[in-house]
């Protein structure tokens, strides 16, 4: 009777040795499974935020080259402003000039006409 409850007590003992075991592995398949579902999750979170910042760099080397195009531009229209601003001075510069010099001619013709007629005077007296 001793060696009779001595084996039941050693099968109930390999028993649950084998059913510890299989609790054990199928919590080990188990938590791969949770490990692998939770790195396929956040490596598809981590894709997407390399796929956004590489989004981003080529937009930002666009707008840097854009804005680059643009200060050129810019800077070409002042160019052209102050060119266009310099002319219009030059042109206000030759117009006060040549009133200046007509103004100095009208003073000689008259002078040589008071002069003409102040000569045809003397000569007819």
């Amino acid at each position: 009777m001793l060696s009779r409850l001595l084996k039941e007590h050693q099968a109930k003992q390999n028993e649950r040795k084998e059913l510890q075991e299989k609790r054990r592995r199928e919590a080990i398949t188990a938590a791969t499974c949770l490990t692998e579902a939770l790195v396929d999750h956040l490596n598809v979170g981590v894709a997407q935020a390399y796929m956004n910042q590489r989004k981003l760099d080529h937009e930002v080397k666009t707008l840097q080259v854009q804005a680059a195009q643009f200060a050129k531009q810019t800077g070409q229209w002042i160019g052209m402003v102050e060119n266009f601003n310099q002319a219009l001075k030059e042109i206000g510069d030759v117009e006060n000039w040549a009133r200046s010099i007509e103004l100095d001619m009208r003073t000689i013709a008259t002078a040589l006409e008071y002069v003409y007629k102040g000569q045809l005077q003397s000569a007819s007296s």
